[in-house]
């Protein structure tokens, strides 16, 4: 089969709820759900491109997370991966079969990777109830994507994930990028474009961890993220069609990228961890001083808007009561007045 809910892999979807008695004699004392998000556990979603170092470098953050007696739980969403130097808690592949879903659909490997991710977004309630269950343990909760970063820009599964995550602890997402493949301005600005198409999609708290610094500096990056200038001194070196559309696009760019968190790190060698969870720290604060609020506005829009159409409706179902009560009542004049002229009518 292509998707099997394993026992013990993930829990009844009804595990942990109320039933009906008990959510009735409950209801006066549920919290607002928004205004209770926990400090703790810290959610870090981890996207980027293939190749970028996603993999590795959570290896080395759980590592350093550990060393500093912090709890970590680990969720790998890549239905494709072969081997994971980390231990992990929660894995796609026990309980979406990859290869099965390629036969099965018919699909290349992107498709179906993208349809695995789909199939267990459907569920993903079951893991958040294992989550909740272990979230009292646990100081950071590290999710490893697969390299198809489009699942969280246009797929539903990376919203539903990034959604379900958001509302019920502080979420965080990291977007890691390759660093030696950044030295062309080109493929700089084309990082920066997914990094904002992301942050506009998910609109949480965001980290860009520039990965393999041990390989190239990223100081020249932190530099072209801050100064508009450099990048168009470093584009006026090119001289293709791209790059006329790169030095366009920068400028209108760089008002939303340059304010981005950024941290230089190495997967392999362990530098700049620090500086990651210090800025982790940061967005954790940021999730709580203008995530939450703008979820809070969103809701009261919501409620608004809902409120708003229920007044419609029952407005425009008075209207109707009232046009069919003075059509009923012009039918009991005209059948008033039939009567009365058959009464005078004469038999001869």
């Amino acid at each position: 089969p292509c998707i099997s809910w394993l026992p013990g892999v993930l829990a009844d979807p009804m595990d942990g709820y109320p039933g009906p008695s008990e959510s009735s004699s409950g209801s006066a004392a549920v919290k607002d759900p928004l205004k209770s998000i926990p400090k703790s556990p810290v959610v870090v979603l981890m996207i980027g491109m293939a190749g970028s170092g996603k993999s590795t470098f959570m290896h080395r953050l759980l590592i350093k997370l550990q060393s500093q007696k912090q709890r970590v739980y680990t969720v790998n969403l890549d239905p494709a991966v072969r081997n994971l130097a980390y231990p992990i808690n929660i894995d796609i592949r026990d309980t979406v079969n990859y290869k099965e879903v390629m036969k099965h659909f018919g699909l290349g490997p992107n498709g179906a990777i993208m349809t695995s991710l789909n199939l267990f977004a459907t569920k993903f309630d079951q893991v958040l109830s294992l989550i909740d269950k272990r979230a009292s343990d646990v100081d950071y909760v590290l999710i490893d994507t697969p390299g198809q970063i489009e699942v969280f820009n246009w797929s539903a599964s990376g919203q539903i994930v990034c959604d379900s995550l958001a509302v019920s602890y502080p979420t965080v997402v990291c977007y890691v990028v390759d660093s030696a493949r950044c030295a062309k301005p080109v493929t700089f600005m084309s990082n920066m474009l997914y990094a904002c198409s992301i942050l506009y999609k998910t609109k949480l708290p965001f980290v860009v961890a520039f990965n393999k610094i041990d390989v190239m500096e990223h100081s020249f990056l932190k530099e072209w993220m801050t100064d508009f200038e450099k990048v168009g001194e470093a584009l006026s070196r090119e001289t293709s069609y791209v790059a006329s559309l790169a030095r366009s696009m920068s400028l209108a760019m760089e008002e939303f990228y340059k304010n981005l968190r950024s941290v230089g790190v190495s997967a392999v060698t362990g530098e700049g961890c620090d500086d990651f969870v210090k800025a982790l720290g940061e967005a954790r604060q940021e999730f709580h001083d203008s995530y939450v609020p703008f979820l809070l506005e969103q809701r009261r829009d919501m409620e608004e808007k809902r409120q708003a159409a229920v007044e419609e409706q029952v407005q425009a179902f008075e209207k109707s009561l009232n046009k069919a009560a003075k059509r009923h009542r012009e039918d009991d004049e005209d059948v008033g007045t039939l009567a009365d002229d058959l009464r005078n009518v004469a038999i001869e």
